[in-house]
């Protein structure tokens, strides 16, 4: 008999085949429609060219209410010192956003968008040539592009939902019993390495939950997961196929599956002990269909660890889990992420299952939900933990990957913009979404853009001093300052700059591909659990900003040169001339922050050897060590700086003598626990004025396995926020990074830990 899964997926796939050619249509034409109307203006055709001449005396002659006041040069500061200093009051009086800070943050980040938006768009524009025209509305257009979007978010800001507070109502009836639906958890796997998985499944077991049962859904038909399957005590799932890879795995499970609820988990992701307490509860309202919870990480994002900076910055998905989820799940948009979420089996079976027609079937699973008329929750609760991208290749692998699945929203059934069920405000919270992708172009444009200066001698923005001072200034410092703190200090501006630049070029080429062409590449799986002895560098994203980072630094050249020769004759020149050189002098800023960028761009793209698979852990924890040596027996105690499932390091707080030339064995027992594990030295060293010795385990049981296992990985509340550096800060942060690269200063380091991973 055919279930309603089955038969949900077959109607959706014909959709596919029409919508791509309406928006190809749309976009070409939109495209084609833009190329005439320049080759007109170029050409001097004179509808066009007397449509554009209106226009540029619009320009030149814009609303007094737009004129800058007659005032001396430091009364136009008054705007942006009193905005500064009312922001940064606030930021002070409510460190954390609270609604009425928000409320008055958001108000005036708005009012002050509206207000530069205006200048822009009647003031600033040169269309007093075509070159400059095209130059002068692309830019505008980019920029436009952008502040769409931000100003979006803005406006979601003022609904913002922290569930926190009710979670804790709602665990006292899960905790009591009262309220315990069956819970099946789901591990979708596609050639993870088996120590990866082995983690996972031993973090699901220790859930602290009675009614649940797990799930290993192998999509690679390999016997060795098999049988760590039945190692484990887990249930084992396999299919004829890889059909609509992830999502047909999923919809294939439910079909062997009873449970009322269904909890999924990527293959790297563990859980904490206390995640269905947290998460189950919310089940109790009927209209509740999925509760999706945060991405985090136990490992440093690519980026950060290539700059040095694995301490210092947040990956970059603590953005979007910290800032942009619970704008979302204010607006009842909550994107399902993929994996550390619980949906209610009835809602999925009623849809007819996980959708199949995108790379992203988390993401339209959600919206067919919400479409229903489901309620979508956001619990924003570190309640697991998974592995970042270990290379950028990986890393840019996964992102492209999300890109082109979020835009084939454009050519499916699942379009939020025109599936029905939706509200007005749910469809404008999705479209801020997909509008993010393009984005990249804008960054692209923005590379560009002062090339244009030094080359062509175009001008796209006029502006004197004045106008910059009384416009431009109080939108820039407030929206700087703001950035950060609306946030909760998961990215600084200028750092978030650095990783939309590292791939804009790769993301801009894949949204024009997906416009075209949606569906010409497949699911391709991030590659987890790696490692590397030595540096490598990725050519294959580098060779653009390689390219545009010489072309950006003779434009510099030039620049200055240019600088340098007006600065002494400008006054004697006529005045289109004079703002030609002020063109030049903004170039000349602009081309040196891009070069500095692409310098930390192109360092980003150097992989530093990542010698083990195994995560390190700053944890500290009283062990005993009993060490046998060929100088005879001794007992040492000490306090672990840092822990794996591989090993330990250990500083000494009181020992007998250590013979570290001799090979010995260590019994370890980490107290806390009563966890006995058996052990070589490998390592002797000083920290800190205590003696350091670094062990490696011998081969552990699975008792041994399960109980470091969730030691490491499965403490409730473990999983913290990191704040990142202020502006000034990353701006410091940048030039150390330039001047001590980690490929010329961090070399000892690195060999050091590859000797190490080698014993």
């Amino acid at each position: 008999m055919t279930t309603s899964i089955e038969q949900n997926l077959v109607p959706n796939r014909p959709e596919r085949f029409f919508r791509p050619q309406i928006a190809t249509v749309v976009l070409l034409t939109v495209v084609v429609l833009s190329g005439a109307v320049v080759a007109a203006w170029f050409a001097g055709q004179g509808t066009i060219s007397r449509i554009f001449a209106q226009l540029n005396g619009l320009q030149n002659q814009p609303p007094l209410w737009l004129e800058v006041p007659m005032v001396a040069g430091g009364y136009l500061l008054f705007p942006t010192v009193v905005l500064f200093l009312l922001v940064l009051l606030i930021m002070r009086v409510s460190p954390r956003p609270q609604p009425w800070s928000r409320f008055v943050v958001v108000g005036i980040l708005l009012a002050l968008t509206l207000r530069y938006l205006l200048w822009r768009s009647l003031s600033t524009l040169n269309v007093s040539t075509p070159m400059n025209g095209v130059f002068s509305i692309g830019l505008f257009l980019l920029e436009m592009l952008m502040l769409v979007s931000s100003t979006i978010q803005l406006f979601l800001m003022l609904r913002v939902r922290d569930r926190r507070r009710e979670a804790d109502w709602l665990a006292m009836d899960v905790e009591a019993g009262r309220y315990l639906p069956s819970v099946d958890l789901l591990i979708p796997t596609y050639n993870e390495p088996e120590f990866i998985l082995r983690r996972t499944i031993i973090g699901c077991q220790a859930i602290d939950y009675t009614r649940k049962q797990i799930f290993l859904l192998d999509d690679t038909h390999r016997p060795e997961i098999r049988a760590l399957a039945a190692d484990l005590g887990c249930q084992y799932i396999t299919r004829p196929d890889n059909r609509f890879a992830k999502a047909g795995n999923l919809n294939h499970a439910l079909q062997q599956t009873q449970g009322d609820l269904i909890v999924v988990f990527d293959a790297d992701f563990v859980p904490t002990a206390n995640f269905l307490i947290r998460t189950v509860g919310f089940f109790q309202d009927e209209q509740v269909a999925l509760v999706q919870t945060p991405q985090s990480f136990y490992n440093a994002d690519p980026i950060a660890r290539n700059l040095g900076l694995e301490n210092v910055l947040t990956p970059e998905e603590e953005v979007f889990y910290r800032q942009i989820q619970p704008i979302r799940d204010g607006a009842g948009s909550v994107i399902c992420s993929g994996t550390s979420f619980v949906a209610r089996r009835s809602a999925l079976e009623a849809m007819g299952g996980f959708v199949t027609d995108s790379l992203s079937e988390d993401y339209f699973t959600g919206i067919r939900l919400s479409a229903q008329g489901y309620r979508l929750v956001y619990l924003d609760e570190k309640l697991s933990a998974g592995l970042a991208a270990e290379n950028i290749a990986a890393h840019a692998v996964q992102r492209l990957r999300w890109a082109r699945g979020t835009l084939q929203a454009f050519f499916i059934q699942s379009n939020p913009l025109t599936i029905r069920g939706l509200n007005p405000l749910q469809r404008l919270a999705h479209f801020e979404g997909l509008l993010h992708w393009f984005t990249s172009i804008s960054r692209v444009g923005f590379l560009l853009m002062p090339l244009a200066y030094s080359f062509f001698g175009v001008i796209p923005l006029r502006a004197d001093p004045a106008e910059l001072l009384y416009f431009f200034l109080p939108y820039y410092l407030v929206q700087l300052m703001a950035f950060s703190w609306l946030n909760y200090r998961s990215r600084s501006a200028l750092l978030s700059d650095i990783y939309s630049l590292v791939l804009c070029f790769p993301l801009a080429a894949t949204v024009i591909q997906v416009m075209l062409n949606p569906f010409s590449k497949g699911f391709k799986v991030t590659p987890k659990g790696t490692a590397s002895d030595r540096f490598s560098f990725n050519w294959n994203l580098a060779w653009p900003l390689i390219l545009l980072f010489g072309v950006t630094a003779i434009s510099l050249w030039v620049n200055f040169g240019n600088c340098m020769i007006k600065g002494a004759w400008m006054e004697t020149v006529p005045p289109e001339v004079a703002m030609q050189a002020k063109g030049v002098d903004l170039g000349w800023i602009w081309s040196a922050y891009n070069l500095i960028m692409l310098g930390i761009s192109l360092l980003i793209l150097l992989d530093v050897p990542r010698p083990s698979p195994y995560e390190w852990f700053d944890l500290r924890r009283t062990v005993e060590l009993k060490i046998e040596s060929v100088d005879g027996a001794t007992t040492a105690w000490g306090v672990t700086t840092r822990l794996s499932e591989v090993g330990a390091e250990v500083a000494l707080t009181q020992s007998g003598a250590i013979a570290a030339a001799a090979p010995v064995s260590v019994q370890m027992e980490i107290l806390e626990h009563q966890l006995v594990l058996q052990s070589q030295i490998v390592r002797t060293g000083n920290a800190d004025g205590f003696a350091t010795i670094q062990v490696i385990f011998e081969p552990l049981n699975l008792a041994q396995q399960r109980q470091l296992i969730e030691i490491l990985f499965c403490r409730p509340g473990q999983w913290k926020n990191r704040c990142t550096p202020g502006e000034l800060q990353s701006l410091l942060l940048l030039f150390r990074i330039l001047l001590r690269p980690r490929v010329l200063f961090d070399r000892d380091a690195e060999v050091s830990a590859v000797s190490v991973s080698q014993v």
